[in-house]
């Protein structure tokens, strides 16, 4: 993280990606969405799937951060900083997939001039603008160095760790209000948002950690670390269970939403929601269920990374399968409206079902905005992080395996249970 040839190497990778993305957005603005794989039955794509991954990934650090005060977790209190630069980086990254996935940027203030308050949409600006404003206020407390500092820190964390929740609940109605899709119609979709934010905000979180003090950044104790893996388990078997319980109640005989799982499971998205399924939750939870395995930083890393993949799949799935059936009855269907068709005529402007595969103009966008934020992530932590800063669980004690692994355990209790 110095000013190495690796740090200069890596930053000048990053920035040549961040310039692809910004040219080719050039590109998208200049020809019009057109450009993309979004038509008139796919009217969100990959931007927006980003957009709702991203901000997962931003609502789960900070969570960490702030219950760390909330909660008085001391141990959690060492990696508060990291966590809340993670989630400003993160927070900044969805709200680009937003104004990306707009178009016609150029009309964006008309958010502020007029608004519809009774849109989930507009609900998810106000409060993403928010968390935004709290990540920064809470950053600069924490890296503050006058008197009562701390004790501010503790005040923003209490209005911080609500306002993490409700950014992922707010950005779940905008799909679980829409009573025409069917596949996003459920009151399960809230908790189940903020579980996965969870999932993959802490996840994150780790492979950052593990990152940060492979590159001599930031020191963490291994037992810390195996404390954050063990509630990643625990969040990873709430947010499997979750998705189990809508699978029942779509699957149940003679309920509503069999179309849907049938696309879900044999279908398009198939593949997405099955690696999500068996890669995101049943392998981590069967690796991270067990101390010994807690103990071991390469099964960790393992794990986190599949949980991360996961969840971006779980993205995937949930926003295109609800896309894959029109919501009209008979024929000719819906005015397709994509590129190809646009060239068509007669019968074959009219499609029945709906069909997405993004262009290479939405990936190297993508690809930007990931390196950007990577490289903000970088550049961050290298001015904020203390060099050669240690984070250690002191309320902690090192219990040793029968193999001789230190094994996470608290004052009073064995984490081996």
């Amino acid at each position: 993280m110095g000013a190495s040839m690796k740090f200069k190497a890596a930053a000048g990778v990053l920035g040549a990606l961040t310039a692809a993305g910004v040219a080719a957005w050039i590109y998208q603005l200049a020809s019009g969405l057109g450009v993309t794989g979004m038509s008139n039955g796919t009217s969100w794509g990959l931007y927006i799937t980003m957009f709702m991954f991203f901000v997962g990934l931003s609502a789960g650090g900070l969570i960490v951060a702030s219950s760390a005060s909330v909660f008085h977790v001391a141990q959690y209190k060492k990696v508060a900083l990291p966590a809340v630069i993670l989630s400003t980086v993160c927070i900044c990254c969805a709200g680009m997939f937003v104004l990306i996935d707009l178009g016609g940027i150029q009309r964006v203030w008309r958010i502020v001039t007029g608004p519809n308050p009774t849109s989930p949409l507009f609900w998810d600006i106000c409060v993403i603008t928010l968390y935004l404003v709290i990540n920064l206020v809470y950053l600069r407390f924490m890296t503050s160095k006058k008197p009562g500092a701390a004790g501010k820190v503790s005040i923003v964390s209490r209005f911080a760790l609500p306002v993490a929740i409700l950014v992922h609940s707010v950005t779940a109605w905008i799909f679980g209000l829409e009573m025409a899709k069917e596949g996003w119609y459920s009151a399960i979709m809230a908790p189940l948002f903020v579980v996965s934010a969870m999932d993959s905000g802490l996840a994150l979180l780790i492979l950052s950690l593990l990152g940060l003090d492979k590159a001599n950044a930031f020191k963490v104790e291994k037992r810390l670390l195996s404390n954050l893996a063990g509630l990643l388990a625990t969040c990873v078997a709430i947010d499997g269970f979750m998705v189990g319980c809508e699978v029942l109640t779509m699957a149940y005989p003679g309920a509503a939403g069999a179309e849907t799982l049938s696309i879900m499971a044999t279908g398009a998205t198939a593949p997405f929601f099955w690696f999500e399924i068996v890669a995101g939750v049943l392998v981590p939870f069967c690796i991270l269920v067990f101390a010994r395995n807690r103990a071991r930083m390469g099964l960790v890393a393992l794990a986190s990374a599949l949980v991360v993949a996961g969840v971006l799949c779980k993205r995937v799935w949930l926003l295109l399968t609800s896309f894959s059936e029109f919501n009209v009855v008979g024929a000719p269907g819906v005015m397709a409206g994509s590129t190809a068709a646009r060239s068509a005529s007669g019968a074959d402007v009219w499609a029945v079902a709906s069909s997405y595969v993004p262009t290479w103009v939405e990936f190297v966008v993508v690809i930007g905005v990931v390196s950007l934020g990577a490289l903000a992530f970088m550049v961050l932590c290298r001015k904020l992080l203390g060099k050669g800063a240690v984070a250690e669980a002191p309320e902690l004690e090192a219990v040793v395996a029968p193999n001789g692994a230190d094994v996470a355990a608290s004052g009073k209790a064995a984490d081996a249970a």
